[in-house]
């Protein structure tokens, strides 16, 4: 079994939901990627407010409707709109979503996640954090692993996804070596060698979860990060995915 923790299903100029979703599925079979979790809507908003909150789950849920076999589910939340974030984890779980994704509105240790995390522990739901470190400057909302780090340790009991590694994996597979919750994912990074033989090494295979990031990045190029790496074929399968089975609620 091979799940994705880590697609954004963008249509392409022109493309209907089913036809982009049809597109997914096409490159899904070619690469053996059995499901994908899917976040955001259809189109990359920084600061949603609730009216584009609601929009892009909704539109997220249409689509997970079109393939609810291969697509999984995870609620876009803003701890912009804590009280609106918390109904739509309600309503989405009630519908089958199986994760929360939170992003880039604002650093992700502030207080306004605290209750979507408090309520996703209830739920027994992952958390899906953007990280990165960037050698150009992050953008000033952008949470680094540091940020995750601080929120993962008030919140001991929610499993914690750090997308990309951190962007500069090296360091940011360091940082969270020791915190027992948080699961970094393989996506996003060019396909480097050495990531997911020190992934293994300093956090050990149960800790690691596949992800492509894509479509902005390749289903191929972010898989041959695991499928290419010098390490047992047990752990692969863990990474590839029953680490994140595991994580989820079914």
């Amino acid at each position: 079994m091979v799940i994705d923790c880590h697609v954004h299903l963008m249509p392409h100029g022109g493309e209907s939901q089913a036809e982009a979703v049809a597109r997914l599925l096409r490159c899904m079979d070619r690469l053996g990627i059995d499901q994908a979790c899917i976040c955001l809507g259809d189109r990359l908003c920084v600061q949603p407010d609730p009216g584009e909150l609601c929009r892009q789950n909704e539109w997220a849920a249409s689509a997970v409707a079109l393939a609810p076999d291969r697509l999984i589910g995870f609620v876009y939340a803003s701890p912009n709109h804590p009280e609106l974030s918390l109904q739509l984890i309600h309503d989405y779980r009630d519908r089958g979503f199986r994760g929360v994704k939170l992003w880039v509105c604002q650093l992700c240790d502030v207080a306004g996640n605290d209750p979507i995390c408090e309520f996703a522990a209830q739920l027994g739901l992952p958390v899906l954090q953007h990280t990165w470190l960037k050698a150009t400057g992050n953008m000033p909302t952008e949470s680094e692993p540091r940020h995750l780090l601080a929120l993962a340790r008030r919140h001991p009991s929610v499993n914690f996804i750090m997308a990309h590694a951190g962007g500069d994996w090296e360091r940011g597979l360091r940082l969270v070596k020791d915190q027992a919750n948080i699961y970094p994912d393989t996506c996003g990074n060019d396909p480097e060698a050495g990531f997911t033989e020190l992934a293994v090494k300093l956090l050990g295979p149960e800790r690691l979860v596949f992800g492509s990031d894509a479509t902005g990045r390749s289903f191929a190029s972010q898989l041959a990060k695991v499928t290419g790496a010098d390490i047992a074929e047990a752990d692969k399968t863990l990474i590839l995915g029953e680490n994140l089975l595991r994580l989820m609620p079914s």
